[in-house]
């Protein structure tokens, strides 16, 4: 009995000492992951972060889109074709080298989701995360650093080494925060709360947008005949199509499920018109819009975190919280291109092959839809290769201009720099040394060219030097307008040329689609080199 006794007591102790070693190992592994954490939070860089994003997840849909199963699985499109259509939806450019219908309703909803992950707004809001989680850790280190300091000299040491300890758990770190600081809020408190508050407000823009869009466009196809019959003619669901539709105009993608994007579409002016305000409240006019949203919560709700965003928009760091004026002028030029769009457009091409069979109304809301979408969104109700050269020139501007673009007629002072804003003045030499972004765009024109060369001399017509700008410009702005390729324009027919409804890309080699990935990933971070070539002087 005594030696079952001790076996039981033995095997007791070793099972505690098992449990003990596992909680010490939990514990250690803890505070390496939390060391770890809070060095990429106060290490990372912005566009590091960005590029890891997106790359990742266009890898991943990528992935996901080969292992599904096509709709036309006897059109099996090539990997780097689907790599590019991954690509093209992860960075919201909905460039095309492949025909829409191809894909199943599996494959279409996985380019949905890359749309709206990849889109400016929901990538926004997770930095905004971002931001709010570090402003916590400066909080935190904060705390501790006054806690030790404030302890008498016989403790310090202890004190210390409790203050370390709490500084390993994030919860013991937030509980001694909020208890040393409930008597008073200071302004890094409300500056966290704001960056709270604006990250919900997002979230909420977000779904009630989509939400609205996805319904009315539901309502719509549901009531008019012709629209429904052309999705059924074509086997594509109305929810599907209203879903995808609704998440590619929000996100400012371009990519519609049929193979003629809206051309099928351009009479039903009544689904253009709930298209329209789709794209421009998903980029173009989000500012804007958003800072009238929060003036209408602050003066419904009274709090302090609204105020302090409408009046501190730069210290929270969200690119698109602009100042009262600059919100205002840039809702006044958007609305000033598309008016000059929309009058170009109407004096040139009412009477062209891309309005034909339309009546007035017809026409002038197609044309503000082409308008509305040449910034960025990229929707089209016509074959870009019928229209004139100057409203190609005109559209090619428009793609080119980065979507805050605005008229500031003087010099406007928007804060008084902050600390960050000083380091940023101390990378001032290093972009200088870099080139401008149509230096850039020059120089991906000439690498397309250089790749294309022999399809560029066998087939002047389609690939021309023209075309490959406006495709080159169209990826780089993330917009999606493409000329096309037409069989009828080559000069010398070989037989097996037959025309497909994807963009002009789709019949470049290999190696120029490579260029035109690399290019939309480029554009889709140009924000990050907007000052770019400040060195060169041509006066």
């Amino acid at each position: 009995m005594a030696c079952l006794y001790n076996s039981l007591w033995m095997a007791n102790a070793s099972g505690h000492w098992a449990k003990r070693q596992c909680s010490h190992f939990s514990k250690s592994f803890r505070w390496h992951l939390t060391r770890l954490y809070r060095f990429l939070l106060s290490h990372s860089n912005p566009l590091c972060i960005r590029i890891i994003y997106l790359f990742s997840i266009s890898s991943v849909g990528f992935l996901v889109l080969k292992s599904l199963k096509l709709k036309q699985p006897s059109n099996t499109p090539r990997d780097i074709d689907m790599f590019f259509m991954s690509v093209s939806a992860a960075t919201v450019s909905s460039m095309s080298t492949v025909e829409m219908e191809v894909f199943s309703n599996s494959q279409l909803v996985v380019l949905a989701i890359l749309m709206l992950i990849g889109g400016e707004l929901f990538s926004s809001t997770l930095g905004l995360q971002f931001r709010k989680e570090q402003l916590k850790q400066q909080a935190m280190t904060t705390s501790c650093v006054e806690s030790v300091a404030s302890s008498s000299p016989d403790i310090e040491d202890d004190q210390f080494e409790m203050e370390s300890s709490a500084a390993s758990d994030p919860d013991h770190i937030e509980a001694g925060m909020v208890g040393s600081q409930s008597h008073l809020i200071d302004s890094k408190d409300l500056k966290y709360n704001a960056i709270t508050y604006l990250a919900y407000v997002i979230m909420g823009y977000l779904l009630l947008m989509h939400v609205a869009g996805f319904v009315s466009v539901i309502v719509y196809i549901s009531l008019v005949r012709s629209a429904r019959t052309v999705l059924k003619d074509k086997g594509i669901g109305i929810l599907m199509f209203s879903l995808f539709t609704t998440i590619s105009s929000f996100s400012n993608v371009g990519f519609i499920p049929t193979n003629e994007n809206m051309l099928v579409f351009k009479k039903n002016s009544g689904l253009l018109l709930l298209i329209i305000p789709q794209v421009l409240l998903g980029n173009t006019m989000f500012p804007s819009c958003l800072r009238f949203l929060l003036w209408v919560l602050k003066s419904m709700t009274r709090r302090a975190e609204f105020e302090y965003m409408l009046k501190n928009s730069q210290e929270i760091g969200y690119s698109h919280l602009l100042p009262h004026l600059p919100s205002l002028l840039l809702f006044v030029t958007v609305v000033l291109f598309v008016v000059i769009q929309l009058i170009f457009f109407c004096a040139l091409e009412w009477h062209s092959e891309a309005l034909s069979g339309m009546n007035f109304y017809q026409k002038v809301i197609a044309a503000m839809f082409l308008s509305v979408n040449s910034r960025h969104a990229g929707e089209s109700i016509a074959d870009l290769s019928s229209l004139s050269p100057a409203i190609l020139v005109l559209f090619a501007i428009m793609m080119y201009l980065p979507s805050h673009t605005s008229f500031m007629p003087f010099r406007h002072e928007r804060f008084t720099p902050t600390k960050q804003d000083k380091a940023k003045k101390s990378m001032g030499l290093l972009k200088s040394l870099t080139v401008s972004q149509l230096t850039h765009l020059a120089i991906f024109v000439i690498l397309v060219c250089i790749s294309e060369r022999k399809k560029i001399s066998e087939d002047p017509l389609n690939f021309s030097v023209f075309n490959i700008v406006i495709e080159v410009v169209s990826a780089y702005g993330n917009v999606g307008f493409s000329t096309g390729y037409s069989c009828s324009r080559q000069l010398k027919h070989d037989g097996f040329c037959k025309d497909a409804w994807y963009g002009f890309a789709g019949t470049w080699s290999d190696q120029g689609k490579l260029i035109l990935i690399f290019v939309m990933f480029f554009g889709r971070l140009k924000k990050y080199n907007m000052r770019g070539g400040n060195a060169w002087k041509l006066n």
